[in-house]
């Protein structure tokens, strides 16, 4: 179960595309996930946005619930403070308590040098890493629901560096074309995609991953299914508020 809501933080940023962005969001706006592993309602996510004058400030929370709680409870938090022209991340912050294994980090870009510094608080450690064009895990997904994808062609890839603790994750991801997802808020037209992901201990194939982002101006994700290692894992849309545009 530790890993679960680490899955779904990372698929969330799954690709970003260098093209004109657009304000698709604001200040005030959340979105719900309920996620099962398998026919187990393992828990819930939440996703959020606040602004400033010259800041995004992108909350993202994970918690495990009912049974899933009692064999491993998790309670994890990710944050990320972006440049709200550019929407490059400066600050990456990591909250994890994970049936009481808890990882407390921050993360700080500058972007000029091209570093990344990683303060850890738990090991009293700080260290500074070389990096190139990145995104965070919670700045890449608002990267991406703010760029074009409806010119994009079926079979095309997009290529993304994730900085993700002290490693660079490379995603490719494949736009598969549009489906209609059936959703507790009827038919979503929706975008699918597939990023390819590396084979072996969590996941069981290079393809097991399958995510749908609504094909409107919002873009926010409406499911995703992932074949892990053992089971299954399915997330879905439970409730949205403050969106900048109408839905569904």
């Amino acid at each position: 179960m530790n890993k679960i809501l680490l899955i779904f933080f990372f698929l969330i940023g799954f690709c970003s595309i260098a093209q004109s962005l657009e304000k698709i969001f604001q200040d005030g706006e959340e979105v719900k996930y309920r996620i099962h592993y398998g026919l187990l309602n393992a828990g819930y996510a939440t996703l959020s946005v606040s602004e400033t004058e010259t800041d995004y400030h992108f909350v993202g929370k994970g918690w495990t619930s009912g049974l899933a709680s009692l064999f491993f409870k998790v309670e994890d938090q990710y944050e990320s403070y972006v440049d709200k022209s550019t929407l490059i991340p400066n600050h990456f912050v990591r909250r994890v308590n994970e049936g009481g294994y808890k990882i407390n980090r921050d993360v700080y870009f500058d972007h000029l040098k091209k570093t990344a510094r990683v303060e850890d608080h738990k090991l009293n450690t700080t260290k500074e890493y070389t990096i190139g064009d990145i995104q965070d895990l919670m700045s890449a997904f608002y990267k991406i629901r703010s760029t074009k994808i409806d010119t994009m062609s079926v079979g095309n890839f997009i290529y993304l560096d994730i900085f993700f603790d002290a490693e660079v994750f490379p995603f490719k991801l494949v736009f598969l074309g549009n489906e209609v997802i059936k959703s507790k808020f009827g038919d979503i037209p929706c975008y699918k995609f597939r990023p390819y992901v590396q084979k072996g201990r969590i996941f069981k194939e290079e393809e097991s991953l399958t995510i749908w982002v609504s094909a409107d101006k919002n873009k926010i994700p409406i499911r995703i299914n992932a074949a892990l290692a053992i089971g299954s894992l399915k997330m879905d849309l439970t409730s949205y508020k403050g969106l900048s545009h109408s839905f569904p």
